[in-house]
């Protein structure tokens, strides 16, 4: 029988209004065992703004679910394009025990309508005597959970299942994963879809969220522009329903500002973005799409 790991990374889950919790809670189900690891500004791991402390007390075991907690320093000075991303994912990764593992990131999450075909597709990888991983679709919501981003400038796909043992690690600002060669992991593609609320949050947590994140790319006294919601290219309405675990989240943080009201702001470097788009809606095809995978079945 399968046995089946998830893993995960959480800094400053609770200052920066992550769904952390509902993460989760949203593969808990599918695991045998669930690797969180939670950062901290002191190499000692003693200061956090009370992540670690409010999951050790609100995830409790089940039959199913054993949650291991991990503790981990966050080095203010890798500042280099959000590697320290990959290197805290990648300390998830290495303890994780199963035979194959499900990644879930702090601001996304699984709905349970996409249980059994995540299981299925498991069974297939297993069976697949050239595949080390699953590819999942994906949902971005932007400005508010009734509103998705969907063009070029947004991933339509991502790794989001590997298999263990097989020297794979998370890749550069950890959206994905790449063999120890650095090479593209050979996967399957699933039907199951990822929910990712980066963008979903009141303006002033993502104003926090947007400055905290610039010095993990640009160095630790970057000081990033003030944060404020613009109707940009490629939003529309979602209308759709969202994982179960999401419920309270959502009532908490909804965001009501009406974006789709707004002027679509607009450059010059849009355009070329407008036509792949437009050609994408008509065709199903994406232009110079960015892979960081390749397809075996």
């Amino acid at each position: 029988m399968t046995k089946v790991s998830g893993f995960t990374f959480i800094k400053n889950g609770l200052t920066l209004g992550y769904p952390f919790k509902e993460s989760v809670l949203s593969i808990a189900p599918l695991c045998d065992e669930v690797v969180i690891n939670i950062g901290f500004e002191d190499e000692e791991c003693t200061k956090d703004d009370g992540t670690y402390e409010y999951l050790t007390s609100t995830l409790k075991d089940t039959e199913k679910t054993k949650y291991i907690f991990l503790k981990s320093w966050w080095d203010p000075n890798k500042t280099k394009s959000g590697l320290i991303l990959s290197e805290q994912t990648n300390i998830a990764l290495e303890k994780i025990t199963g035979d194959v593992g499900i990644y879930i990131q702090g601001d996304e999450a699984i709905h349970e309508k996409d249980y059994e075909e995540i299981q299925s597709a498991i069974k297939r990888l297993m069976s697949h005597p050239s595949a080390d991983a699953i590819l999942f679709k994906y949902h971005h919501f932007f400005g508010s959970v009734d509103i998705e981003k969907v063009t070029k400038k947004t991933y339509r796909n991502e790794l989001r299942v590997i298999r263990n043992h097989k020297g794979i690690k998370s890749w550069l600002d950890a959206q994905g994963f790449r063999y120890s060669d650095d090479t593209k992991i050979k996967c399957i593609k699933s039907e199951a879809e990822i929910y990712h609320y980066g963008w979903a949050r009141s303006e002033q947590v993502m104003d926090k969220k947007t400055k905290e994140f610039s010095k993990l790319y640009h160095g630790k006294d970057h000081k990033a522009e003030d944060f404020s919601y613009e109707r940009v290219w490629g939003l529309r309405a979602f209308h759709g329903t969202h994982p179960a675990v999401m419920k309270e989240w959502i009532e908490e943080n909804r965001n009501d500002i009406d974006i789709l009201s707004l002027p679509v702001k607009l450059s010059l470097k849009d355009s070329r973005i407008i036509l792949s788009d437009f050609f994408e809606y008509l065709t199903g095809y994406r232009f110079g799409e960015y892979k960081n995978y390749r397809l075996v079945e």
